[in-house]
């Protein structure tokens, strides 16, 4: 049976059209005016943005930190992501230290196997780099495994200096793979940590302290120097500072081909979320990088509206306020790092991005959807809606407007940190492979449809 999606306003690569979309077999089949046939199914989308299903490019579900795991899974974490509108995540599968690529892999697929609601497919997280794991990547991108992080922060823990760092870069560029990189500077944040120890400055707020944007920025430099050198695909993960963006800007003049992935966090909230009274109000904003200053919110914008970065994911990581963010009571270190956003990507990069004019719909199609297809490996069947794409489509209503509270959301989680936000747009539908998985903001099904996707190379 067919669906007909009619009357909307398709957001294709070629503009957008006030067409039909036709779903047959999971993927779509014709775009234009075209006549319904006895027996399909209709779906009037009049008012409304017909898009590509998101792809959120940087998630942390049930992963292991400090000895709790995240409170999202991968089936609660999927299940609000596809309420969002997003129909493919890329989660980081991490080889701890001691271990292979493949018992990370592994790892993961248990922890998938409570079952994904979206797609989804696997970075591959890297604590350590050795000849073992360097003989090793050939056989993740033949498991469709074909982009890579490493760490220059969490020093002890997740860090790997730079002579590490180079290594990892030149294999990936022989096997013409992609290496993203969490740029700040290990070594001085883990000694302003001790300072911080000894001067007894433990309250929440220190953890920005102890971050400041200039080491962001230094480690945005190295890295970029390291890859550009070593001749490899690279992106920026979670860019936070108009620092770390202009060191970008100027890298690129000279040559450099780096990729610039930023979050909504950055984006919507600033640092005066640390002088919040209380210990609670301030936790849920503990994240690496930390919250920034609110030039460095409108530098951001703007290189989303330039195209000067191309990719939007969430880095969500959840941790309750109750229970796991409370850890760090006695000291700011013991603060697990993350917080929730999965499910609202979509409707904040309209609502801040689209509503308020700061760029149109194609280029919001692209920075939730398309450009993460082309660069993770996964077009054209993903992100995209062409004849022959898998139908993954959200259906945006742009005249809503609403205020966020976290008992509207889907996920694991005891607080959101856009409480209290008001949005314009929302997403209403959402189909996954045809199936229209989300009907009016509500799941039509319990059971999740996920599939594991083998990705390609960088475009």
């Amino acid at each position: 049976m067919a669906t007909l999606i009619k009357n909307g306003r398709l957001v294709t690569p070629h503009g957008v059209k006030e067409e039909d979309l036709l779903i047959e077999g999971g993927v779509i089949a014709a775009l234009g005016h075209i006549v319904p046939s006895e027996g399909d199914q209709i779906f009037d989308a009049k008012g409304k943005y017909v898009l590509p299903g998101g792809i959120e490019t940087h998630t942390h579900l049930d992963l292991e930190v400090m000895g709790m795991h995240t409170a999202d899974d991968f089936f609660t974490g999927s299940r609000a992501a596809l309420l969002g509108g997003t129909t493919t995540f890329l989660d980081f599968a991490t080889q701890f230290r001691g271990e292979t690529m493949s018992e990370g892999f592994e790892n993961w697929d248990k922890k998938a196997s409570v079952g994904s609601f979206t797609d989804y497919g696997y970075h591959m997280a890297l604590t350590e780099w050795n000849e073992l794991l360097s003989a090793e990547m050939p056989d993740m991108v033949k498991a469709g495994v074909t982009s890579f992080k490493l760490y220059q922060a969490y020093k002890g823990a997740l860090m790997v200096d730079d002579a590490e760092l180079f290594l990892a870069l030149q294999r990936a560029a022989e096997l013409g793979v992609a290496i993203g990189v969490h740029c700040e500077n290990g070594d001085v944040i883990d000694l302003l940590v001790q300072q911080a120890k000894a001067k007894d400055e433990k309250a929440p707020e220190y953890h920005e302290k102890v971050r400041p944007a200039v080491l962001e920025a230094e480690a945005i430099w190295r890295f970029i120097t390291l890859a550009t050198l070593a001749g490899a695909n690279h992106y920026v993960v979670h860019l936070s500072t108009k620092d770390g963006l202009e060191l970008i800007r100027r890298k690129r003049e000279e040559g450099a081909t780096t990729v610039i992935e930023t979050c909504p966090q950055y984006l919507f909230l600033d640092k005066s979320k640390y002088d919040a009274d209380g210990f609670y109000e301030k936790a849920g904003f503990v994240m690496s990088p930390p919250l920034r200053e609110k030039e460095d919110q409108e530098a951001l914008w703007q290189g989303l509206s330039t195209g000067d970065i191309q990719l939007v994911g969430t880095d969500h990581c959840s941790f309750n306020l109750k229970g796991q963010k409370d850890h760090g009571k006695d000291g700011f270190w013991n603060i697990p790092n993350g917080a929730p956003g999965i499910e609202l990507r979509m409707n904040l990069l309209y609502s801040g991005g689209v509503a308020t004019g700061k760029f149109d719909i194609e280029r919001f199609a692209e920075l939730t959807s398309t450009n993460a297809a082309k660069y993770f490996g996964l077009y054209p069947k993903k992100g995209c809606l062409e004849e022959g794409s898998d139908a993954d489509i959200a259906i945006l209503d742009p005249e809503v407007t609403w205020s966020v509270t976290h008992d509207q959301l889907h996920d694991n989680c005891d607080y959101t940190p856009y409480e209290g936000i008001t949005l314009q747009g929302k997403i209403s539908d959402v189909f996954l492979r045809g199936q229209h998985l989300v009907e009016d903001g509500k799941l039509t099904s319990e059971k999740p449809q996920g599939q594991f996707l083998k990705r390609d190379l960088p475009a």
